[in-house]
């Protein structure tokens, strides 16, 4: 039987729903934290501790989440996702396309470099070099997001800059910043409310979408959005599949914004631990499946035919 690790810090909704679309394919989950895997050379010939694995391997590894933690304890969790790939063991996503996503900075500069339309960006350490970016865009009447480098679901974000007709200083970075400004310019809402698409995109395809729709500039669900079902046009799946493909991953939460139009799109954000119990209400097939069959069909054959070979 094919043993899938699904590496997460929470076991839930989300777990369930995987574990349920492994056994109808005949595979077992067994949920497994990063922080509870170790490395021990003198334990097997790899080297790593699994818990539920014994001395061996599983077959796959699924990454549905990993606990924050210090700088130390998260590069060895990470670690431990990279010797698993190195070992041989199809990782989904692997863990080089979670630190690319992870960093907000990387996903900016990675995504800019392939000519993925996104908002303008900078991440700097100098607040005085921060603090004139801020005075020189909001003289040009435009606002700023300062967000977290490290952060999702909406929480720490701010506006800074010129909002709504008046000067909006830039914060002290060191609460809550990590003493870094990671800015993105403002795009204002085209409606009112406004509101984003979330694409998920699955083995390289853009499978379904919602719209993310709120009152407040934030349009995240933990912050109060609304999910809707919404088409998948050709232009959505065209940009969501080629900021994953950007980012290297197996799956991927696109988040998009209109920029002055609807059809004027730009990549906010790229999840690689995307969430979709949101998306699942208003999506009609069922997307564990679908990440289930692309993990076993796709990855897991290609690593097979690969040692054939």
């Amino acid at each position: 039987m094919t043993r899938i690790a699904i590496a997460t810090d929470e076991v839930g909704w989300h777990t369930r729903q995987l574990q349920a679309a492994l056994r109808e394919r005949g595979a077992v989950g067994r949920c497994v934290d990063l922080e509870d895997c170790r490395i021990d050379t003198g334990a097997s010939w790899h080297g790593l501790v699994i818990p539920g694995f014994g001395a061996e391997l599983p077959d796959a590894v699924l990454v549905r989440g990993i606990a924050g933690g210090t700088f130390e304890q998260v590069t060895k969790r990470l670690g431990v996702l990279h010797a698993l790939r190195e070992l041989g063991v199809p990782v989904y996503n692997d863990a080089r396309a979670i630190e690319r996503s992870v960093d907000k900075s990387m996903t900016s500069l990675l995504l800019h470099a392939a000519g993925v339309a996104t908002p303008p960006t900078w991440a700097m350490e100098s607040a005085a070099q921060a603090q004139r970016l801020v005075m020189r865009e909001s003289a040009a009447g435009r606002a700023l997001v300062l967000k977290p480098l490290f952060g999702s679901q909406g929480k720490g974000l701010q506006r800074v800059g010129h909002v709504d007709g008046v000067h909006v200083p830039l914060p002290d970075l060191q609460r809550g910043y990590g003493s870094l400004a990671y800015l993105q310019r403002f795009i204002a809402p085209i409606s009112a409310p406004g509101f984003d698409w979330r694409v998920l995109v699955i083995g390289g395809r853009a499978v379904t979408a919602m719209k993310r729709v709120s009152a407040h500039w934030i349009h995240n669900v933990k912050q109060g959005a609304r999910c809707e079902p919404c088409e998948l046009t050709p232009a959505l799946a065209e940009i969501a599949e080629a900021a994953a493909r950007t980012l290297q991953m197996d799956y991927a939460g696109v988040d998009i914004l209109p920029e002055g139009r609807e059809d004027a799109l730009r990549v906010l954000e790229v999840n690689g631990v995307a969430a979709w119990q949101g998306l699942q209400r208003v999506t009609p097939f069922n997307i564990a499946r679908a990440i289930v069959d692309d993990l076993l069909d796709r990855r897991l054959a290609a690593q097979a035919g690969a040692r054939r070979a």
